[in-house]
């Protein structure tokens, strides 16, 4: 009997959005001002805003090292949290850790920008919403994914590559987040949708949280 694939033994749906992401991210290399102006996530009062970027958003990457760990999370523990699961749930989890994702990070841009705008009244409010960057990445969903692996297999060992340190999954992934957090809320990493990873970490929780609750799966 012909064993299966590697691919063919990736769930369903962490297969399908691997082969998403690899897509849009080929296409970007084809067209790069195309594709990020028309599918990263522009701050909502910006010009350059579509209805569709909060989702497609959830499948740009900037470069190959941004898709690479992405998508080198998502296999690795998206094909344990599927399994878990199951196809529908993990679907429905993965999008909405991607919203939540992308909707902690525009409230954190839109208290900044009315902080900025309330200390300079005469500034034109249009420009300063068109600067804001667009945000793009799997991040806030791989988040969420690492966080319902640490809730789903909490005492699993995992070893960096660098630093090789072993620890539970819990808590390296309370380490990611504490980082998170401090890097997001002191500024120290520029460039970084810090507030996306912790969105989709929050709604990540939540939704696991809520589903063993009500008993949807087990403990």
């Amino acid at each position: 009997m012909e064993r299966p694939s590697f691919l063919q033994n990736i769930p369903v749906v962490t297969r399908n959005l691997l082969f998403i992401n690899v897509i849009m991210f080929l296409a970007t290399l084809v067209n790069k001002e195309y594709m990020f102006d028309t599918f990263a996530m522009a701050y909502p009062l910006a010009t350059g805003f579509r209805w569709w970027q909060p989702l497609t958003h959830m499948f740009m990457h900037a470069n190959f090292w941004h898709i690479f760990f992405n998508m080198y999370s998502l296999v690795m523990f998206g094909m344990m949290v599927e399994r878990v699961l199951g196809t529908k749930k993990f679907l429905i989890f993965y999008f909405v850790t991607g919203f939540g994702a992308v909707l902690l990070h525009t409230g954190v841009e839109y208290l900044q920008v009315r902080s900025l705008i309330a200390a300079n009244p005469g500034i034109n409010v249009q420009s300063i919403y068109n600067y804001i960057p667009a945000v793009l990445g799997a991040s806030g969903a791989v988040y969420g994914v690492l966080v319902a692996f640490a809730m789903l297999f909490p005492q699993a060992r995992l070893t960096l590559i660098f630093p090789p340190v072993t620890l539970d999954a819990k808590w390296w992934v309370t380490i990611f987040i504490a980082i998170e957090l401090i890097t997001g809320i002191t500024g120290t990493q520029m460039g970084i949708a810090h507030f996306a990873h912790l969105g989709g970490a929050l709604f990540g929780f939540l939704l696991i949280f809520w589903w063993r609750k009500s008993g949807q799966i087990s403990r």
